[in-house]
């Protein structure tokens, strides 16, 4: 007996899950239920790619001002100031960390903010220090008082300037181009000396037209 009603209730449940004729007909069938979702997933698929590209993008763009922010001057040069190191037009890159845990040194070429319009950047070799006595005498240049002239074999051409005496004061630089016949530089400018908080970083590397690692001479 107990058999039996438990027979009852599972056809009966059986019976309820069944679907009316009505309702057989409501349904669609696989082919327009997967032309229904095809357009759907086509959209969905643009969209997307669309955001995947847009985030590749933004993230590159971010990179790349995080990088020239905080690591590197991506610089041209548009003179001829620094000849035959640094031509005209040269791509290059300079090492904003160079100087993090270190001062900059005699003969390093640097990138920096020009004193007289800090929204220009030059690029020269540093020639004197802090502290340094820069005498300019017979074209050459000589260093606290020494006797030795100082060494200028990396320059385009000898130098022709008139006689002169420099003191840089504490925290700026004395800086000179390599072209000095053709160069504006702390020889001529209103500001004469370059404070060490205005440079960039140190120029390591040219990759345009050509590439070359720069050295101090």
């Amino acid at each position: 007996m107990d058999e039996e009603i438990k027979d009852t209730e599972s056809v009966s449940a059986a019976e309820d899950e069944q679907p009316t004729h009505n309702e057989q007909e409501e349904q669609p069938s696989q082919n327009e239920q997967a032309e229904q979702e095809e357009p759907k997933s086509k959209k969905q698929a643009i969209i997307e790619e669309t955001v995947s590209w847009v985030k590749t993008i933004l993230a590159a763009m971010v990179m790349a001002w995080f990088i020239t922010t905080f690591l590197v001057v991506n610089a041209q040069v548009p003179s001829g100031s620094m000849e035959n190191t640094v031509m005209t037009g040269d791509r290059l890159f300079a090492n904003r960390l160079s100087y993090l845990f270190s001062k900059p040194e005699r003969f390093d070429i640097v990138v920096f903010k020009f004193p007289d319009d800090e929204s220009k950047l030059f690029i020269k070799r540093i020639i004197g220090l802090p502290g340094d006595r820069v005498e300019i005498r017979n074209n050459r240049i000589y260093i606290n008082d020494s006797t030795e002239p100082l060494d200028d074999s990396f320059i385009k051409e000898p130098m022709y300037t008139p006689d002169a005496v420099y003191y840089v004061p504490e925290g700026y630089y004395f800086m000179m181009g390599d072209n000095r016949n053709n160069s504006s530089d702390s020889r001529m400018w209103q500001n004469t000396y370059v404070a060490e908080n205005k440079i960039l970083g140190k120029a390591v590397l040219k990759y345009s037209p050509r590439f070359e690692i720069l050295t101090d001479k």
